[in-house]
């Protein structure tokens, strides 16, 4: 079993703590998966700076494949962040860099590469929407929770390319959780789910609707990746189950284990260093 990450990475720099942590939604996925005991890969564009190494090899690290991955030049996406009692909150960031700017279009030899995996992770964040149609393999995709990624317009470029779709729905109530969830797959995805941070999860696959609770956290280290290790948690229990309706009450108990694990990380998977001087922050 192999799951790919496919397009973006960044540094996620925590100004309070003064230190660079390795990410990137697609990044924090395959290495989640990894780390659940299944082969990865990521598969995107690194920056010729001096924090492109870094991000490179703290992925390696990890276990997860990059030899596919190529450098261009320009600057690596930087996210400023800080940490109130827990909880990641988000400063700005750069635009996402190079990764962002000329992100990778699959040729041929990419094509067959991504599609040898048994699953293919992207995000808003990766810029990879005109490359989901070339993909011969299941997608999951991370809609995250603003309001441009939800249009009508939006969800028909990406809904029909993907098996599973994921929506951070913290801000809206349970009704309003479900008719997204219900649109999103009449535009073609095969499953809709939805984070809901300390409400749990709800997934929907046109026929079903289940739902789960989250596993409460006493002294959470850090939110950041609680949700990429909970997609990453249910789609790698779903694919060890045949990827059957059977199995979604299992793999959102899951991937509520995997969110809760991460909230005791700092960082979204570790690795970090600290910031090299005052001039970057």
């Amino acid at each position: 079993m192999k799951v790919l990450g496919f397009g973006d990475n960044i540094v996620d720099r925590f100004l309070d703590r003064g230190i660079d942590y390795p990410g990137g939604n697609s990044v924090n996925v395959a290495v989640f998966a990894r780390r659940l005991g299944v082969e990865a890969a990521y598969l995107g564009v690194f920056g010729d700076d001096e924090l492109g190494p870094f991000l490179r090899e703290s992925i390696a690290a990890q276990g997860v494949a990059v030899d596919w991955c190529v450098v261009r030049p320009g600057e690596t996406g930087v996210s400023h962040l800080r940490v109130d009692d827990g909880d990641r909150v988000f400063l700005g960031w750069n635009g996402g860099g190079v990764t962002v700017r000329e992100p990778l279009v699959l040729d041929a030899g990419l094509v067959a590469y991504a599609s040898s995996f048994d699953l293919v992770h992207s995000s808003v964040y990766s810029r990879s929407e005109s490359e989901l149609p070339k993909l011969r393999t299941r997608v999951s995709y991370d809609l995250s929770s603003e309001d441009e990624f939800r249009t009508p317009a939006y969800l028909d470029r990406v809904c029909p390319h993907a098996d599973l779709v994921l929506l951070s729905c913290s801000h809206l109530d349970v009704p309003a959780t479900e008719a997204l969830l219900a649109e999103v797959v009449r535009r073609g995805a095969g499953i809709a789910l939805a984070t809901r941070g300390v409400e749990g999860a709800i997934a929907h696959d046109g026929e079903v609707t289940v739902s789960a609770g989250a596993l409460p956290v006493a002294e959470p280290v850090d939110t950041m990746g609680c949700g990429d290790a909970f997609l990453a948690g249910f789609a790698v229990s779903l694919l060890r189950a045949g990827w059957q309706r059977a199995a979604l009450e299992r793999a959102l108990r899951d991937g509520a284990t995997a969110a809760y694990e991460q909230c005791l990380v700092e960082g979204a998977f570790g690795g970090g260093r600290p910031i090299l001087s005052r001039i970057e922050k």
